[in-house]
């Protein structure tokens, strides 16, 4: 799969803006940014657009400090699917009979469906179907998403937020992501 980053939307879903809030010298709530999404595309299959990261914790607001830290980790191009020391919020369109990808980030992630359906495939075999509305809470697990439909296309929303090493009978596990997936690794 090539990766390209494109403000072209891959899928039909609706459009989504990025509305950054703010304050002004008084103190009053502004809306700093408004912006349409830009998203990079993997291959014809799937899209993602990344809203906003954050890179400490906790996140300082002040002299707008979290929105250089988002500007400069956003346009590094070095993001990977976590950001060490902070969190990712991002969209993922899949495209109908997508083929999965089995990864594993060192994170702990929700996801929610909120357009379409979407197939979550661990690696014991175990598959669970879930339906716009419903919240995936990932553990740091091996896992892959499968759109099943064969014609609508489906959109998750992700926050991440990086984690400890998941550690079983000794062993830490790491973050996993094959190359096909063409995805940088998370630093």
């Amino acid at each position: 799969m090539a990766t390209n980053s494109d403000t072209k939307q891959l899928s039909p879903l609706p459009k989504p803006t990025r509305f950054i809030t703010g304050h002004n010298s008084d103190a009053k709530s502004i809306v700093h940014t408004e912006d349409a999404a830009t998203w990079t595309n993997l291959g014809d299959e799937m899209g993602f657009f990344v809203p906003y990261t954050t890179s400490q914790f906790p996140v300082d607001m002040n002299n707008e400090r979290d929105i250089a830290q988002n500007k400069e980790v956003t346009s590094s191009g070095k993001l990977g699917l976590v950001n060490p020391g902070g969190t990712v919020c991002r969209y993922v369109d899949f495209a109908p009979g997508n083929k999965p990808v089995m990864h594993q980030t060192v994170s702990l992630d929700y996801g929610i469906v909120l357009e379409g359906e979407v197939e979550m495939i661990l690696d014991s075999g175990e598959k669970k179907l879930l339906k716009r509305g419903d919240v995936a809470i990932q553990r740091g697990t091996m896992h892959a998403w499968k759109n099943p439909s064969e014609t609508e296309w489906a959109r998750l929303l992700f926050v991440l937020q990086a984690s400890e090493n998941v550690v079983i009978d000794g062993k830490a596990l790491e973050e996993d992501i094959p190359s096909e997936a063409n995805i940088q690794p998370s630093r």
